[in-house]
């Protein structure tokens, strides 16, 4: 819900959350009904509003005693580094460093009796200065927690956290900028990247997995802001995206054979649309016999097969210098024998190389790419080669990339927070200036129901792919009523 998101005092939200639904509840009965009456109501936006209303006080209250408590860490933290040389800690496993160090604040706490605690009060405050001195501070129990996909920093009073894909607002907060700061630069340094003023932008992940980018002032206004996209523990499979809805069970076939059948296919989506993921799951249907080389920016790619070179970007040193990006990785991945190539995102002139090796015989390659439609994935291809410097005849590159890419797999993140599989398109070949594509299974969109939800259903086009004889003639065979059409 939109008021969800704002973070206004009660009285005004009050206030807006009442005018809100009386102009619902009047629109809908011709403005028959008066205000106290709608007020009342059981209208499902009136209900969901009060529900936001009665979850924002719950968050307040809980945020008001996770304030005092981080007060009392920070007050035995301090006192800590005082007594005790953290940096020894570091040198022991880990097992026995948390054991001395809960050995040590249980000690100073018995010694030091300035701030009273009941008993559960002395755990919650032990195991907060354990997640300060090994984790990472006040998002480790958001990390732990598996039902986040997102969290999201705003500063250092503001977490917000993504739950089955709708934003919720958090307690948990920093201490200050300096304590925010602290923390980011735990997360970069362990993976040898930097964040200052000379470069306040980092791209880096967790030990976990989990992709990390902050950002840090004079760029972020309101002090350091963190965003971490979460790493999925449980790899997901096919059999998840069925079971959620997000996929067809004859698209679920279709695309497992295509994979199999070495067609080069690029992944289309917005943010947060589960491009990755479904990445993920496509490279699983890859043989185990195959070497795949993947390369990404930041190394989140989760590839079971035994036979896998990783291959990750390298930003520029100090002096600007060292820089590796994902075209000398691509031109380098060549050399290496693949039999596939799995690109983590296409985003600029490494798209030269990868159609290149498309090309060539490097067939069987996945990719992802930000773009809304299909049609527009190809032109976001095409536009990378003039970033790439590329003067070719257009029509000359478009054969070239209808001849590279066969399917173009749609992924989109809808408003009910739900990720679905939304088309899969062929590329047929040219037609004059013009790459001709076809659709061969689409959801078909209704509505959506009072809850939200996104109402529709998954259907073929009817149409029969040019890719079908050749899968075929790999032992592929699907079943020709796969792609009919369905009717709701």
């Amino acid at each position: 819900m939109f008021f969800k998101r704002k973070n206004i005092n009660s009285e005004y939200q009050d206030k807006v959350l009442s005018s809100e639904s009386i102009v619902q509840v009047e629109s809908d009965t011709q403005k028959t009904a008066n205000s106290s009456e709608s007020v009342q109501g059981s209208n499902p936006i009136e209900r969901k509003l009060r529900e936001a209303e009665a979850k924002n006080r719950e968050i307040d209250e809980a945020r008001r005693q996770l304030e005092q408590e981080l007060a009392t860490k920070h007050y035995y933290h301090q006192r800590l580094l005082e007594t005790m040389d953290l940096a020894l800690l570091s040198s022991l496993e880990k097992g026995r460093a948390k054991k001395d160090l809960h050995d040590a604040v249980v000690q100073l706490m018995s010694e030091d009796q300035t701030h009273a605690l009941s008993a559960e009060g002395r755990k919650r405050i032990i195991k907060q200065i354990e997640d300060e001195v090994f984790g990472l501070g006040p998002l480790e129990p958001l990390l732990c927690d598996t039902s986040v996909s997102d969290i999201l920093v705003n500063g250092p009073k503001s977490v917000y956290v993504e739950r089955r894909g709708k934003l919720e607002r958090t307690p948990y907060t920093f201490l200050d900028d300096r304590h925010l700061r602290n923390i980011i630069d735990r997360i970069v340094s362990r993976v040898g990247r930097r964040i200052d003023e000379s470069s306040p932008m980092v791209d880096a992940r967790l030990e976990d997995g989990s992709r990390v980018n902050a950002i840090i002032p004079p760029l972020a206004l309101d002090g350091p802001s963190l965003s971490i996209r979460r790493f999925a523990v449980d790899k997901l499979t096919m059999d998840n995206l069925l079971n959620f809805n997000s996929i067809s069970e004859p698209m679920a076939r279709f695309v497992e054979a295509a994979v199999q059948g070495e067609l080069n296919i690029l992944i289309s989506g917005g943010t947060g649309s589960g491009k990755t993921t479904t990445l993920n799951i496509f490279s699983g249907f890859i043989p185990k016999e195959d070497r795949i080389v993947t390369i990404e920016d930041s190394a989140e790619l989760q590839l079971q097969q035994p036979h896998v070179v990783r291959l990750e970007t390298r930003p520029a040193n100090l002096e600007g210098k060292g820089e590796i990006t994902q075209r000398d990785l691509v031109k380098n991945s060549l050399r290496m024998r693949p039999d596939r190539i799995v690109l983590g995102e296409v985003r600029g002139s490494e798209a030269v190389d990868m159609l290149a090796a498309m090309n060539t015989g490097h067939d069987g390659s996945l990719a992802t790419i930000h773009a809304n439609t299909p049609r527009d994935a190809l032109s976001r291809v095409e536009n990378m080669f003039s970033m790439a410097g590329w003067n070719i005849p257009t029509k000359n590159l478009r054969a070239q990339i209808a001849s590279a890419i066969h399917l173009v797999v749609q992924m989109e993140r809808q408003e009910d927070g739900k990720r679905r599989m939304v088309s899969v398109t062929e590329i047929n070949g040219m037609e004059g200036d013009v790459i001709t594509m076809s659709e061969i299974f689409k959801f078909q969109r209704q509505g959506i129901d009072e809850d939200g939800n996104v109402v529709g259903f998954y259907t073929a086009t009817g149409v029969i792919p040019q890719c079908y004889d050749a899968l075929s003639k790999r032992g592929l065979t699907l079943p020709h009523e796969i792609f009919n059409e369905t009717h709701h």
